[in-house]
C-alpha cells in the first residue's frame, strides 16, 4: 500500500476526526506533499501542525494565519527556504527543520520572540544564522550535522540558550565565544576536527560536554561537577573525589511538555525527554507529536 497523497488544496480525509476532539492539533506526517494544502492555513485555531518526511518542497506565506501555532515540525522534508510568513507566527514555541536542504534563514526569523527550542540539524548552514542572536528567549539549540567551521562574537547575547548541539559540523578550534556561555548547561561538540581545548572552568553552569570523535588526546579542564563523554572521560571522572554525576541527556527531546523541556535543560530528564544516545535515523524519524 503506498503513501497517501491529498489534492494540493484539500485537508486530507481524516483531518476532521483528528481536530474534532478539541486538541487542535493536525498530524500530517509521512503523507506525500510537495506542498502544505492552503486549507491547512485557514484552521486558525490550530495549536500543533506535524509535517515530517512528507517530501515537502513549499511552505505558502499564509501560513502565517497560524496564529496560534505552538508546535510546528517540518523535518525530513525537502525545503530550501522559508517563507516570510512562517516568521509571523507569535506563539510558536517549538520549531522541528531538520533534515531539509535550508542554506540560511530569512532576515525576519528574529521576529520569532517565543520560541524557545529550535531544531535545525541535517542542513546546508555555511555560517551560524544571525537572525538566531535576537531570540533571547531560545533554551535549546540543535545544529549538528551542518558544515559551521566558527561561531560569532556576539553568541553570549543568547542568554536564555541552555542546551547547545554542534556535532556533525567543520570546527577545527574552539569558538571562543563559547568560553562566555556562562549558563549553557549542555554542549555537544561530537564529530569535529577539534585538537584541544582551553580551559572550561568559565562555564560556570556546565552539566555535561561531549566532545567525542575528535583528534584530541585527552579531556578539557571542567569542573568536578561535569559529566564528560570523549577520550579519558572515564579516567578523568574515575580520578575525581566525588562520585561521578549522572548524566543528563545528551540529545535534545524530540517532544516533551514545558515541565519536561525544563527538566531537559537543567539535566533532570525522565526516560521520555531522553533523546538517541548514539545517532540513529530510526529514533530520529519518530514523529516529534508523539506523546505530546
Amino acid at each position: 500500500m503506498g503513501i497517501a497523497e491529498s489534492t494540493p488544496d484539500e485537508l486530507p480525509s481524516d483531518a476532521e476526526e483528528q481536530l474534532r476532539n478539541g486538541e487542535q492539533q493536525l498530524e500530517l506526517s509521512g503523507r506525500r506533499l510537495r506542498r502544505l494544502p492552503s486549507a491547512v492555513c485557514a484552521l486558525s485555531r490550530l495549536q500543533k501542525l506535524y509535517v515530517s518526511g512528507t517530501g515537502l518542497r513549499e511552505l505558502p506565506e499564509e501560513i502565517e494565519e497560524l496564529r496560534e501555532l505552538r508546535i510546528l515540525a517540518l523535518d525530513f522534508n525537502k525545503l530550501e527556504r522559508l517563507p516570510d510568513g512562517l516568521c509571523r507566527l507569535p506563539r510558536l514555541t517549538r520549531l522541528y527543520l531538520g533534515s531539509n536542504r535550508l542554506p540560511a534563514l530569512p532576515a525576519d526569523f528574529a521576529q520569532l520572540q517565543s520560541l524557545r527550542c529550535l531544531w535545525i540539524e541535517g542542513n546546508f548552514l555555511r555560517r551560524f544564522p544571525r537572525p538566531l542572536l535576537r531570540l533571547v528567549a531560545l533554551q535549546s539549540l540543535q545544529m549538528g550535522d551542518n558544515r559551521l567551521r566558527a561561531l560569532p562574537a556576539e553568541l553570549p547575547r543568547m542568554t536564555g540558550l541552555r542546551g547547545l548541539w554542534l556535532y556533525g559540523n567543520r570546527f577545527e578550534e574552539f569558538p571562543p565565544a563559547l568560553l562566555r556561555m556562562g549558563r549553557l548547561h549542555i554542549l555537544d561538540l561530537d564529530r569535529n576536527r577539534l585538537g584541544g581545548f582551553p580551559d572550561l572552568h568559565p562555564l560556570r553552569a556546565l552539566r555535561v560536554f561531549s566532545y567525542d570523535h575528535n583528534p584530541v588526546t585527552g579531556p578539557p579542564r571542567v569542573a568536578d561537577t561535569v559529566f564528560l563523554v570523549g577520550e579519558g572521560a572515564v579516567e578523568r571522572m574515575a580520578e575525581r573525589d566525588e562520585p561521578t554525576p549522572r548524566p543528563p541527556p545528551r540529545r535534545p527531546a524530540r517532544a516533551f511538555d514545558d515541565e519536561e523541556e525544563e527538566d531537559l535543560l537543567i539535566g533532570g530528564g525522565s526516560s521520555r525527554a531522553l533523546g538517541p544516545p548514539v545517532d540513529s535515523l530510526c529514533a530520529l524519524e519518530a514523529a516529534p507529536g508523539l506523546g505530546t
